[in-house]
């Protein structure tokens, strides 16, 4: 394991429309509490030892909203750049993997990436993922499932249940070494088209280093309250959440 602490970036996912949350407000920018639901996210990186800076990446009408009314009124000092996002996920993270290139050159250090949706991250899985990453390269946050799963085919007949105990549900943040991350993201946007083509669909970013690099991912066990909202289910949880640990 390394002696000393490497750089570390956060890239926080902000871009997303939240079309089933329902409403006219995207969900990063609801009120959970007191606060919009990026501020957690943001306010857990601003804490963080491990976290050296953060490249937010938001929807391209949002940028002077968010710069001035999140990152400014919050006084978030770690965030470096707010940048636009895609149409896709997976080029909001391209996007802001361009930013880290051209401000830290071939540095090396390492990548959080983290959905802006998920307020609930906290400085133990911050830590759990650095150590691991140290000697992985490349790691994910994910819990155990605890329901069945089934498989089906497309007429809905169970055709598959396979083993629980093998089955993770993979949250965010997702860690990997600079260099990795960029050149996985790089050849896949060069490939991009012949994937389309072969409806091959880039669901997230483990999925990218290991399509693009064969670089085998670790899972870290994270927690069940590190929920994505989605939903207006999900606001529900999450105030539940903040009302028995309030931040």
């Amino acid at each position: 394991m390394e002696s000393r602490k490497k750089h570390c970036t956060a890239v926080v996912l902000a871009a997303g429309s939240g079309k089933r949350m329902g409403g006219q407000i995207p969900k990063q920018f609801m009120l959970l509490g007191e606060k919009p639901v990026l501020w957690y996210s943001l306010h857990i990186m601003e804490q963080s030892a491990i976290i050296d800076d953060v490249i937010l990446v938001t929807g391209p009408d949002a940028i002077d909203y968010v710069r001035e009314q999140i990152v400014e009124h919050y006084h978030f000092q770690k965030v470096r750049a707010v940048v636009s996002g895609g149409a896709e996920r997976y080029e909001s993270v391209y996007h802001a993997l361009l930013s880290i290139k051209e401000r830290n050159g071939e540095r090396d250090g390492y990548v959080f990436i983290h959905d802006g949706a998920r307020p609930f991250v906290t400085q133990e899985i911050l830590q759990s993922l650095y150590t691991s990453v140290q000697e992985t390269r490349a790691c994910v946050t994910a819990t155990k499932v605890k329901d069945t799963i089934k498989i089906s085919n497309a007429a809905g007949i169970v055709v598959e249940t396979p083993d629980r105990s093998n089955l993770w549900a993979v949250q965010t943040p997702q860690v990997f070494s600079q260099e990795l991350i960029i050149r996985a993201y790089e050849l896949l946007m060069q490939e991009l088209p012949d994937l389309t083509g072969k409806g091959i669909s880039v669901t997230d970013d483990a999925m990218v280093v290991e399509t693009m690099c064969s670089q085998p991912v670790t899972l870290v066990e994270g927690s069940y309250r590190n929920i994505k909202l989605t939903t207006p289910e999900d606001m529900l949880f999450a105030e539940a959440i903040l009302s028995k640990n309030p931040v």
